[in-house]
Formats: structure tokens, sequence, C-alpha cells
């Protein structure tokens, strides 16, 4: 019945209104090319000045604050086609209106900022540790704390996850938070839908936020209408519009849930039976997420508010939420024993700060013995990439896991054109021959690790909103590292041999290569 409800999908969506909403942005696009194509009589003249304005764009990007390869792709596809290139940019971007995303981001991230500081202060403890610079980095410029007072807990599989998931939602006493990049429905969807419509009925505040570009196939148009009808308040993130814009580039790739801001939930783990291995899409999937219990769920409360206020803000449905009253250790002190530290973060493409990868930059840079990593897109930037380079010469044992069955064939080849590189440096690549890899983990040292959203890939550090969890001398990094050595004994290691393709594979993968800041 499951499979059957699967095949059926294409026609669902090809029913769905979103459908009419792909078809205006091709007809525009068509339209551009029409118009131009059109002007063949005035065409030398025509064709003198879009070359003009494509010079001038080349400057205006190359002088832009954006990462060097995003401005390098765009001049490359301008160069290439110089009479389409400039003007598709200058539609694709004008057509956008950042502006009011850039006040309310920098609005809230100003206004909400006191709120995440409500426990003490637990960075001075970390004076002289290996992850200070990182740890004061997150906390004294982005304004992500260090708490101590936190259990954390390390979910190997989406299945584990969601049990887990499940018992805490019963435990609700007077908020439940849930926002998912994707929402599709089914088993996994069906058995939380129950307990937050049962939770909302017996007077708790129950809110939904999911991105609508991620559940753009996975969602009916009247999904946000159901759940309001069950007294669940429901909101969804940058709606999908039939306009060329590079706002629909930032989509909300985050996935949390927070329970009386005393419990909170991070990780890959999307909402959907294949995160569970119900269905099975690409083989199993192999996935991770993380519970953190005590001080430390606070700050993914904020992020959540924080994100939730901007849209409220954005369409004007209602006051602001009153942040301090959501605050859980007001007139309790939270007795939770300390197990190291945990310091939530988050990232919005909007401040260009890229702090995902400032993260996961940090602890390769802090790498002595090993690093083992998890990514399901392995397509570094310069910097990264340098840095694993550095890290592997300098001899730490760096080992990366990702999937061997693709969900997206071009990235997945694009991943692959890494490997050559990076094994010759020493690094060891494996493919999760299961299925796929969609965890997302850095374990270093038996000291440092992070679990969070953010892929190796330029549109999850650059232009998606991600957020993770970073923890030092926890208990659970033994757990993470375990996870990712049983992992290894479900790999295919990658060897140089097997990097050695004919030379028309390996020109395709480095054209590929030079369009990955777009993919």
């Amino acid at each position: 019945m499951k499979n059957k409800e699967k095949k059926r999908k294409p026609v669902r969506f090809l029913s769905r209104s979103r459908f009419f909403v792909m078809a205006l942005i091709i007809l525009q696009m068509a339209f551009i090319v029409l118009v131009i194509a059109g002007s063949s009589m005035y065409y030398r003249h025509f064709s003198m000045a879009l070359h003009i304005v494509s010079v001038f764009v080349c400057f205006h990007i190359f002088n832009k604050t954006a990462k060097t390869a995003y401005k390098i792709t765009w001049i490359f596809l301008i160069l290439l086609f110089p009479i389409f290139g400039g003007c598709f940019y200058l539609i694709f971007y004008i057509q956008s209106n950042p502006r009011k995303y850039n006040v309310q981001i920098k609005k809230f991230r100003a206004l909400c900022r006191p709120y995440f500081f409500l426990s003490n202060d637990k960075l001075p403890l970390l004076n002289d540790e290996p992850c200070y610079s990182l740890s004061r980095y997150l906390q004294n410029y982005v304004y992500y704390p260090v708490y101590t007072n936190t259990h954390v807990e390390y979910f190997s599989s989406g299945e584990i996850y969601y049990k887990r998931l499940l018992e805490e939602l019963e435990k609700a006493e007077r908020y439940i938070f849930l926002e998912s990049f994707i929402i599709q429905e089914g088993i996994m969807f069906d058995a939380i839908f129950n307990i937050l419509k049962r939770k909302a009925h017996e007077g708790l505040e129950v809110r939904v936020l999911y991105d609508d570009l991620g559940c753009f196939a996975t969602l009916p148009d009247n999904f946000c209408s159901n759940l309001e009808s069950a007294g669940i308040k429901c909101m969804v993130f940058n709606p999908f519009k039939p306009v060329l814009s590079s706002l629909q580039n930032n989509r909300d790739h985050r996935k949390i849930i927070t329970i009386d801001g005393k419990t909170a939930f991070t990780g890959g783990v999307n909402i959907g039976d294949e995160y569970i291995n119900v269905y099975e899409k690409y083989g199993h999937w192999k996935d991770s997420a993380i519970m953190i219990s005590g001080e430390g769920a606070w700050s993914l409360t904020m992020i959540y508010l924080r994100l939730w206020n901007v849209e409220i803000s954005l369409r004007k449905k209602g006051p602001i939420d009153d942040f301090a009253g959501f605050f859980p250790w007001k007139e309790a002190i939270c007795n939770i024993d300390s197990d190291g530290f945990v310091q939530p973060y988050a990232e919005s493409p909007i401040t260009k700060e890229y702090i995902c990868e400032h993260v996961y930059t940090q602890i390769i840079n802090c790498t002595k013995k090993y690093l083992y990593i998890n990514t399901p897109y392995l397509i570094p930037d310069e910097s990264l990439y340098s840095a694993l380079i550095l890290a592997a010469k300098s001899g730490s044992d760096i080992r990366i896991i990702t999937p061997h069955i693709p969900d997206k064939p071009l990235v997945h080849m694009v991943t692959r054109s890494y490997y050559r590189l990076l094994i010759k440096a020493g690094i060891k690549i494996y493919e999760y021959s299961e299925g796929f890899n969609h965890s997302k983990t850095f374990v270093c040292d038996d000291i440092m690790a992070t679990v969070g959203t953010a892929n190796l890939d330029f549109r999850s550090l650059c232009l998606h909103y991600e957020c993770g969890v970073f923890i030092y001398n926890n208990s659970q990094i033994i757990k993470i590292k375990e996870d990712f050595l049983s992992a290894i004994s479900q790999c295919r290691e990658f060897t140089l041999k097997d990097c050695a393709r004919n030379s028309v594979h390996r020109l395709m993968q480095d054209v590929l290569r030079i369009f990955a800041p777009l993919m």
C-alpha cells in the first residue's frame, strides 16, 4: 500500500497549483530568450549593448562580498553566454527583494541577542582549552553562548531518533516548536501529528515551520490550514513564487524540535518515512541526530523563535513573541548535571558570516590525531579543501564517508571529482555501500564534535539557513566516533585506482565542478 502511495506522487504533484508556479517560471525564462532572439533586425546594436551590460555585471560580481567560487562561476557563465548571461543575472537579482529580509533578520538578531544569555557565562571555563578560539568566536562575535548543565544524547539512526522523539513529545507541558526542511505525510508524520494535535487540544502552544521549496512535492496545498484547524499554528518559510529571484535559493534547511525550552533535537533527519527506513528510496538511509536537555536547549529554542518572528513580522500576522516568557529556568534552577560543554549555533545566508563553515574549518584546524566526517555531499570550497589537505599532510588521520547510492547523480559526480586529490593527500574516502549517507557529523581527537544540518557543499554553507550543536569534552563524543567506525564496516573504501576513470568521464567531472556553487 505504501509503495503504491509513493508511485502516485508524480500524478499528485502535477495536479497541484505549485506545478503552475514552475510553469510560470519556465515561461518567464522562455520570454526573455524570445525577446532577445526576436530583436534580430537590431541585432548588431542590441548585441553590443548586452555585451557591455555583461562586462559591467562581471565587474559588479567581482567586487561583491561573496565566495570566490560563486563569483567565478557566474563570471564564467556570463563570458560563455555574453548576450544572455549578464541580462539573466540582472533579472535574477533585480526581481529579488533581499532588503526587507536583511532589515528583519538584523532587527531580530539584535532584539533576540540578550535572550540567548539568560544563563550564566560559561566561556571563561574554556580558557586554554583547544576549542577556546572556536567557542569565543561563536559566543562573542555571532552570539551563540556556551552552556553547561546540559545532557546530550546522540542518535546513530533515524529510527532511534524517531522513537526517542515520540517519548519526549509526550512529556511536553507548555509548548512544542517544530521546524523542518521536508515534511512528508506518512507513518512518521502521522505519529508526530497525532501527538501535536492532542497537545494543542490540551492547551499547549504548538507551532510548525517548514520550508516551501523543501516540501514542494511532498505536501498538499491545504496542509497549513489542516494543521491550523487542529489548533496548531503553522508558517511556511519563504513561499515559492512564480518569479525569477535569488531569494528562492535561501531555503530553511534546519531541523529543530524544541519542547518547553528544556529539550531540543536537531540533526539530519527530516520528517518522512525514508528517514526512518519505513520506505527505502535510495537503499538504507543512514542518518544522525542529537538531543540536548537542560540549559543548552534554550539556545535552539531561541534560534527557532527568531526565525518564526521574522516571518511573523514580514507578513504582519500578529505581534512578536515575548521571548523571556518561554524561558524555562526563571523560577527553578536547571538541575541537570554538566557533561562537558554544549554550544548550539545557526547560519543565516543574509548575514554572509558562513558560521557553519567556520565551525567546520576550526575543528579541522584543531585536529591533532584524527578527524572523522560524515557528509552526503563533498563539495568543499577552497578554504575547507585547503584545511583538509593541510590536516592530512600534517599527519592527522582524516576519514570521510559519503553515500554510494546518490539522490542527485550530477552532484554525486561532482563529489567524486574531489576524491582523487584528497586521497593523494592521505585522506581516506569511503562510500556507504548500503545506500544513502545523510548524516552530517564531525568528530575530532575524542574531545570535540558537531552534529547538525549543514552539508559540505556551497548551497548548505552559503545559501541555506542551517544549524548545529558543537560539543566539547562530552561523553557522547565517543559514541559519535564509534558510530562512524561501525559505519565503515558497511562502506567501500575508494582508492586512486578507483578514481582513474577514462578521460571523457574526467572531463565531465571537471566541467561540473565549475558549476558546483550553483548546484
